[in-house]
């Protein structure tokens, strides 16, 4: 990913941060020769430093990946910055953004307890926690069942790549006079972006 110096991001718990919040990745491979992608959630393990996820069986991604150098992109809030906004007209527009890249090698998981901890992870990271669905509470044997349609893996995480962009190229005034446009809108990312911006300013 092309990632100027001053939109680098390199806190690893902001990145784990992000990685926990904007968990829906899109993970790309070659699959017969040519580029393929499959959009699902995934979780992190920090300790192990990897990720982990499920394909449905019949997705043939599974079916080449081992070995591969993978990639999964985990995409945060993202916003249109109109120049108009800025004290000068001239200025173009822009988008400001946060995307993580994470790179590394893909494992198969076949064992049923490594299989049934990730999928257990997963729900309880998006349940509520006044959820009355709990995994443990289903019958073992339709646990089984479902899990034969589909194929777990592990991504041993061997690079992150992260930026923010976050109009840290402009003076702080203008930054101020962005994140006001931005904080007048009710839409979430715009919402989000601001507040990433005055987080920035104020470190």
């Amino acid at each position: 990913m092309y990632i100027p110096k001053h939109f680098k991001l390199e806190d690893e718990e902001m990145i784990y941060d992000f990685i926990e919040k904007y968990g829906f990745a899109t993970l790309f491979s070659q699959h017969n020769g040519e580029p393929y992608a499959t959009h699902l959630p995934l979780t992190l393990n920090k300790d192990e430093r990897s990720l982990y996820g499920h394909f449905a069986r019949p997705n043939e991604q599974w079916k080449d990946i081992e070995g591969q150098q993978i990639l999964a992109v985990f995409q945060g809030p993202h916003c249109y910055i109109s120049p108009s906004w800025y004290e000068t007209m001239k200025a173009v527009p822009t988008w400001n953004y946060v995307s993580i890249h994470i790179y590394g090698k893909m494992e198969i998981v076949e064992e049923p307890k490594v299989i049934f901890d990730s999928l257990n992870d997963m729900v309880n990271k998006y349940e509520s926690p006044n959820s009355l669905y709990n995994l443990n509470d289903v019958d073992s044997q339709f646990i089984e069942g479902m899990s034969k349609g589909i194929i777990a893996f592990r991504i041993n995480i061997s690079k992150i790549e992260a930026k923010a962009k976050l109009s840290q190229n402009h003076p702080a005034e203008r930054q101020e006079l962005i994140i006001k446009q931005l904080e007048r809108t009710s839409q979430q990312d715009n919402i989000q972006v601001a507040s990433l911006m005055r987080r920035n300013l104020q470190k």
